[in-house]
């Protein structure tokens, strides 16, 4: 496999039947499907300017055409939702799941555009454009902050982009929401049997909906929180209990983050646009599937 070339053929199998293929009409030439992905996970492996594609790859616009319109109409979102179900047809899901968030710092070069602020972060519709690109500042600057929902053995399950300023705690909720994976009989799965996160996770809201919802929590208590519960005595409620050995396992999600920033485009980001952005990360998400059930036997 040469430096350009990062699928293999195995990997270009599971996601080749969701890319567009030769309708044989006449018009102008059609370009290598496989060619485009190739070129598209090279520039964010690689961190550089779209015009600085190698030639190997054709016409650095034709890439960009691709990549743009991918990220339109959800094609690496399908996919993703179709890997997760093949995945969960063969038991390769682990149902014991992670959140967490990354911070990814945005580069100038994605900075010189009309971004309104006061806006609220765009959860529930990501393949709608917010109206501040999912930039905002933070201690670093201006950043974006990717949040993720992983499985108990790394792949994500739901991505969402926010402006870096935003916190972890409100797009819980609606990553959970999101979560639908499609079983061969009946309804979607969309409750894990329990969900991991750190103390920016632990809020009486959110705990609420995870017991009522009957999935098991495994969420530390802040100090903060813990003083204002005896406090308030009787009325703070029962001391919050958690499985320490099984909050280990969210080591999952800061080695998938990891992997995430392997790829320099992801570690910074240089998009205009959150949607084309996301469409990156999701893609990032997709190879992981297919180099997950690659490996199953």
């Amino acid at each position: 496999m040469s430096r350009f070339q990062m699928l293999s053929d195995a990997q270009w199998d599971l996601i080749a039947g969701f890319l567009p293929a030769r309708t044989g009409q006449r018009g102008r030439p059609f370009a290598d499907a496989r060619t485009m992905v190739e070129g598209i996970i090279y520039r964010y492996r690689c961190g550089i300017a779209w015009r600085d594609l190698p030639p190997v790859f054709g016409p650095w616009q034709t890439v960009w055409k691709w990549h743009r319109r991918m990220a339109g109409d959800g094609t690496w979102d399908q996919a993703l939702v179709v890997l997760c179900a093949n995945a969960d047809a063969i038991g390769a899901v682990d149902w014991s799941v992670s959140i967490d968030s990354t911070i990814a710092r945005a580069h100038q070069h994605a900075t010189n555009i009309a971004r309104p602020t006061g806006a609220k972060p765009n959860y529930k519709n990501p393949l709608l454009e917010p109206v501040d690109h999912a930039l905002g500042r933070s201690r670093g600057g201006l950043s974006t902050k990717i949040h993720q929902l992983v499985d108990g053995h790394g792949p994500p399950l739901v991505i969402a982009v926010t402006p870096g300023q935003s916190g972890d705690a409100p797009a819980m909720i609606p990553l959970l929401d999101q979560l639908r994976v499609a079983r061969p009989v009946g309804r979607p799965r969309t409750r894990p049997d329990a969900i991991r996160g750190d103390k920016a996770y632990s809020s009486r809201a959110i705990r609420a909906h995870l017991r009522e919802r009957g999935i098991r929590t495994v969420i530390p208590e802040p100090c903060d929180q813990q003083r204002n519960r005896k406090h308030r005595g009787s009325h703070g409620g029962r001391p919050v209990t958690y499985d320490r050995a099984d909050y280990g396992n969210r080591n999952v999600i800061e080695r998938r983050f990891g992997h995430l920033k392997q790829w320099r485009g992801l570690a910074t980001r240089y998009d205009k646009l959150a949607i084309v952005y996301r469409s990156a990360t999701v893609l990032n998400a997709v190879i992981a599937w297919t180099s997950h059930l690659g490996d199953m036997p």
